[in-house]
């Protein structure tokens, strides 16, 4: 027969407590930090991208269009046909687009674009491409637009003014170790090693579309 007085000791026994404590708490603890420096990690490149795009519609807004001139200019004087030279820009509205989902870009161009004429990501000479901001930002995933912006006249010395807008998809951040801790866990789920940054667009109204110096 157990005695009464033992089993009271048993249950007011006390030692091991924290360490029990410790064994609960530590996983929470270790998971609750994991998911800080993954979502820090992931808000740093969401921030970094962002900012790419920007430099991006800087640079498309002054450098020729990514396409031919022939086909830019083509989508662009669709319907100048019936205009007279000095007249106000047509406002039927007129897009033309090339990257990512659409007809592929000029290489030179999109390399100019990325990399700052350079050709290569991370830090280089001026001016800076679109990558040296955000090395993981490939060609795939940019989307170049250029859209009638209703502004300057026909016969333009350079061109048709349009709006350039630079939309960056499908870009990945890649989780550091969240995945390996969630793995410790939870054994049997989907893996969760990326998540992709939301679709993004700036747009910058073109100036002389050119390399060059020349001005207009």
């Amino acid at each position: 027969m157990v005695d009464r007085g033992s089993l009271q000791a048993f249950f007011d026994e006390e030692d091991g407590v924290t360490l029990v404590e410790a064994l609960l708490v530590t996983p929470i603890v270790i998971l609750a930090i994991t998911v800080m420096v993954e979502l820090g990690v992931a808000m740093f490149q969401w921030n970094q991208s962002v900012k790419a795009i920007q430099i991006g519609a800087r640079a498309a807004s002054v450098s020729e269009p990514l396409m031919t001139w022939e086909t830019y200019e083509a989508a662009m004087m669709s319907d100048w046909s019936g205009t007279n030279e000095g007249d106000p820009t047509p406002v039927a509205a007129v897009t033309i687009s090339c990257g990512a989902g659409s007809s592929p870009c000029d290489s030179d161009g999109m390399d100019r674009l990325l990399t700052g004429g350079d050709g290569a990501c991370g830090e280089g000479g001026l001016p800076i491409g679109m990558c040296d901001v955000a090395p993981w930002i490939r060609a795939e995933n940019v989307l170049v637009t250029y859209s009638r912006s209703g502004l300057g006249y026909v016969g333009r010395p350079c061109g048709p003014v349009s709006t350039v807008t630079v939309e960056l998809s499908d870009v990945e951040v890649e989780l550091l170790f969240l995945d390996r801790v969630l793995e410790l866990f939870i054994p049997d789920r989907s893996p969760f090693e990326k998540i992709t940054i939301p679709r993004h667009r700036v747009s910058a109204t073109s100036e002389d579309l050119s390399n060059s110096n020349k001005s207009c």
